[in-house]
C-alpha cells in the first residue's frame, strides 16, 4: 500500500491514513494519518476532506473544519452536512455557512436524480 501511495495513488494515501489511525497492519499513530489525509485531499480525495474536517472539530478549529466539510457537503455527503449543522447549532459556524452547505448539498443531490 505504501508503494502505491508513493506512486501517487490517492486511494492508497487515504488507506494509509486510515490504517495508521486505527493501527491496522501498521503502527497506530495519531499524527501520521492527517499527513496522509492532507496529501490525498490535495489531490481531490473527498473522504479525506471529511476526516480532516472531523479532526479539526476535535481540535476546536471550527473554521478549518467547516471549510473541509463544506467541500464534501457540496458533493452530496449527508454526514458532512450534518456535521456543519451541528457546528451551527452549537454556535461554531455562522448561519450563512450552514446555508451554503445546505444549498450545495441539495444541488448535488438534485443532480443525481433521474429525470
Amino acid at each position: 500500500m505504501s508503494e502505491a501511495a508513493e506512486l501517487g495513488s490517492i486511494k492508497a494515501l487515504f488507506n494509509l491514513g486510515y490504517a495508521s489511525y486505527y493501527g491496522n497492519g501498521v503502527e497506530h499513530d495519531t499524527g501520521k494519518p492527517l499527513v496522509f489525509y492532507e496529501k490525498a485531499a490535495m489531490q481531490g480525495h473527498v473522504e479525506s476532506r471529511y476526516n480532516l474536517g472531523h479532526s479539526e472539530v476535535e481540535k476546536g478549529n471550527h473554521g478549518r473544519a467547516a471549510r473541509h466539510l463544506l467541500i464534501y457537503a457540496n458533493l452530496g455527503d449527508m454526514q458532512s452536512l450534518e456535521a456543519i449543522k451541528e457546528m451551527f447549532m452549537r454556535g461554531h459556524v455562522k448561519k450563512d455557512q450552514y446555508a451554503q452547505a445546505l444549498k450545495g448539498y441539495q444541488a448535488a443531490v438534485e443532480q443525481t436524480k433521474s429525470h
